[in-house]
């Protein structure tokens, strides 16, 4: 069983942003994060879409965000 639970884009984004990404550029819906020591990350997606826990887990990966981060 996964760790991580469904969540909206928009909770996802508010959880990236309260570990420290910050967001560097925005075109439509592609938002260019970046957090010291990580490299870029491009967040794709619009605030209603739902990310399921497979996505989500390879979010974490690449940017240092825990289940306890939501």
């Amino acid at each position: 069983m996964s760790v991580w639970r469904s969540v909206k884009a928009k909770q996802l984004l508010a959880a990236l942003l309260k570990i420290g990404w910050m967001e560097t550029r925005r075109r439509g819906s592609h938002r260019r994060l970046a957090r010291p020591g990580w490299p870029d990350y491009t967040f794709a997606f619009h605030d209603s879409d739902e990310v399921g826990p497979g996505l989500l887990g390879q979010i974490a990966k690449k940017t240092g965000l825990r289940p306890e981060d939501f």
